[in-house]
């Protein structure tokens, strides 16, 4: 039997939130409360990695597979667009990663490798073709 936090982090979670309401300064867990709201950074930042490289394999899809393209790929476009934009709208700091040449290196590269993988076309530039705001532009459609 570990600690409450480790056995059930719902309940360790709000045991800390009402000591927290209370002012019980020195019962609060502080290490784990650090590391849960670091957590919460980093799935936000998780998150907009995922969106980025479903994004960029599907703009690499249909720039590179012309007739494979349909209503499914732009609708996946489109969401992926719209959920970055909410991201970036409800956490500002997260434009900082956009703006980061290795982040866009390493999230652009698992893109091709999702793209050859679904594709099975070995003809994906190794550097990413277009800025990240074309990809984000609602009306850009890779030809």
């Amino acid at each position: 039997m570990g600690t409450l936090y480790e056995d059930d982090v719902i309940a360790w979670a709000e045991q800390q939130a009402a000591l927290l309401r209370r002012g019980q300064w020195s019962q609060l867990d502080i290490d784990n409360i650090a590391e849960e709201i670091e957590d919460v950074g980093n799935r936000q930042k998780q998150e907009l990695r995922s969106r980025m490289t479903v994004l960029l394999t599907h703009l690499l899809k249909w720039k590179f597979q012309p007739t494979r393209r349909g209503s499914s790929w732009a609708h996946t476009i489109r969401a992926q667009r719209a959920a970055i934009e909410d991201a970036l709208d409800d956490y500002p700091s997260l434009q900082t990663l956009l703006a980061d040449p290795q982040w866009l290196r390493k999230t652009y590269s698992r893109a091709v490798r999702d793209a050859v993988a679904q594709t099975h076309l070995k003809v994906m530039p190794a550097e990413p073709p277009w800025s990240v705001e074309l990809c984000l532009a609602h009306d850009f459609w890779p030809e």
